[in-house]
């Protein structure tokens, strides 16, 4: 009886979950400089599907509108904060830390040395920008775990957020010095640091989508194992689990799909940490709800942030790094204030 009433609950925040995803969705595609109806989203989304009968008709004007700005937008916000937040749920599960983000590796900084390389060589708008991004977050995050595997002595977790953090502070510093050689560039670097969904179109949702897919579904595939390693590693031992092995998967898992978003999206932070978090306190801290649960609040959350940046201060955008960051760092530091002992 308990599991059955258990069942229902679960089904009824599931629920709950898929309509505000729906909701943000239909929000992003429906507000902005020129308001569309549900109606003609509709109908343009079912012309473009092979085999569906088209609904409605549509306008030329508001067919481009919502399948060549609006949509790829959207879908690439889901993308983006889905893996963001996943990830972070993975790493807080493999570190035992409820405050660990996507960017704990010195995947930020790597990311954002590469972005400034391809910036400071290529000029604005550089074409070589997401892959030099993408190559720069995975090299860091290499370099953090081959320093902390090489000095861990029976505490990797420790040894890892050292090294990673010795990584970022090297990286950054990097960084810096490229910036100050090549101030004209200024502008564009801190454009990309701050996050944004503006360029974004189909070619970027087609370029992120398998890295977000292989991901995903191995951390998926792994939740259960993470409920194992929040027992410590000598309980996971005992019970056969190969604790080594599991936590570089789950790692380099997290850090692929964090590199391929963050290279068309920038450096967009805190969804990681509020999104695992904000779910942890509503459904309690088992992974095998938590993950999947993470990326579409995440993919949510990233949408309805998008869709503020976007009519905030019309014609601009703000940076949609700027909004995470205004929501979550308050949550951040509530949650240091109400319960303190998360941070150890």
């Amino acid at each position: 009886m308990i599991n059955v009433e258990h069942s229902r609950v679960l089904l009824r925040w599931w629920i709950i979950a898929a309509l505000v995803v729906v909701g943000t969705v239909l929000g992003g595609l429906s507000i902005g400089p020129v308001p569309i109806g549900i109606g003609d989203i509709w109908a343009t989304i079912t012309s473009h599907i092979p085999g569906a009968r088209a609904v409605g008709t549509v306008s030329q004007a508001h067919q481009a509108i919502i399948w060549d700005i609006r949509l790829p937008r959207v879908v690439l916000g889901v993308l983006v904060g889905g893996m963001l937040a996943t990830a972070g749920a993975a790493y807080q599960g493999v570190f035992r830390n409820p405050l660990a983000d996507p960017y704990l590796l010195g995947v930020a900084a790597g990311a954002g040395l590469g972005a400034t390389l391809a910036i400071a060589i290529g000029g604005g708008g550089s074409a070589l920008l997401p892959m030099a991004a993408f190559l720069g977050a995975i090299v860091a995050a290499s370099i953090t775990y081959a320093i902390g595997a090489a000095g861990s002595r029976g505490n990797t977790v420790t040894s890892l957020i050292l090294s990673g953090v010795a990584v970022a502070a090297f990286l950054t510093a990097a960084q810096t010095y490229v910036q100050q050689r090549n101030s004209e560039t200024l502008r564009e670097v801190y454009s990309w640091i701050l996050g944004r969904l503006s360029t974004a179109g189909w070619s970027e949702v087609r370029s992120v989508l398998p890295y977000v897919f292989v991901a995903s579904t191995i951390l998926f595939a792994l939740r259960r194992m993470l409920d194992v390693l929040a027992l410590g590693d000598e309980e996971a031992t005992a019970l056969g689990l190969p604790v080594t092995r599991i936590r570089l998967i789950i790692v380099a898992a997290a850090t692929l799909g964090t590199a391929a978003v963050v290279a068309v999206s920038g450096l967009i932070g805190f969804v990681g940490i509020v999104i695992p978090h904000l779910l942890r306190l509503l459904f309690g801290a088992s992974y095998r709800l938590l993950i999947p649960l993470s990326f579409f609040g995440g993919g949510a959350f990233l949408v309805a942030a998008d869709l503020f940046a976007r009519i905030a201060i019309p014609p601009a955008e703000l940076p949609i790094g700027v909004i995470t960051a205004f929501l979550g760092a308050p949550f951040f530091a509530l949650i240091l204030r109400t319960r303190p002992g998360v941070a150890r």
